[in-house]
């Protein structure tokens, strides 16, 4: 009986070690049950779209970049060129349980002026335009929606371009989060840039 009893509360331990090492071991640590989206959208100078989707609860992470053009690993100076299709953009890793992709569509409508082609505010140039890149039929569905609203606003025709997501390249990493690490050229900028004053004209006070 004792050799039974033993045998009993070593299978019992053996089974408890595994369980323990499989919880331990056996899930992804970085795994967190969290959804992730992908979204992208030109608005002119990236450095402006990055902020107001930073502050968002639900944004996981905004990258600067390039996409739209036909040119392998741009570089900024080439893109400036407005000769490689790119458009300045961000991309957005998002939770779509907590931020929906209809909310970040009314984010970027109002950072941009989606009136003016080729052109956001004091830059001109193909590689300035707007643009929504969609990453799936829904969000094409729904960026198309989104564009219908915006144009019963205004009697202007709204030029801002709804294309597939093609290669996006991320940005040199000066161009990275500049708002932060240069926050006195980047208020310089946007400011006589007129991008707040232009905002203000089409969308009123509403916050950005």
């Amino acid at each position: 009986m004792k050799g039974l009893s033993c045998a009993k509360l070593l299978f019992v331990i053996t089974v408890m070690m595994v369980l323990v090492v499989s919880l331990t071991y056996g899930a992804d640590p970085t795994s967190t049950g969290r959804q992730t989206a992908i979204a992208t959208f030109a608005g002119g100078c990236f450095w402006c779209m990055e902020p107001p989707y930073d502050e968002i609860d639900g944004v996981l992470s905004t990258i600067s970049g390039y996409t739209g053009g036909t040119k392998k690993n741009p570089t900024y100076e080439q893109v400036t060129t407005g000769t490689t299709g790119h458009a300045e953009a961000v991309q957005i890793a998002y939770d779509p349980s907590k931020v929906s992709y209809e909310k970040l569509l009314e984010v970027f409508w109002r950072n941009i002026d989606p009136l003016t082609p080729n052109a956001q505010f004091c830059d001109h140039g193909s590689q300035y335009r707007s643009a929504i890149f969609y990453h799936d039929e829904t969000q094409k569905k729904l960026a198309e929606k989104s564009k219908q609203a915006v144009q019963r606003r205004f009697k202007q025709s709204v030029v801002t371009e709804i294309a597939p997501a093609t290669e996006f390249y991320p940005a040199e990493d000066y161009h990275q989060d500049y708002y932060k690490k240069n926050s006195i050229r980047y208020k310089v900028y946007r400011y006589g840039c007129g991008r707040d004053q232009r905002l203000e004209q089409l969308w009123g006070s509403v916050k950005r």
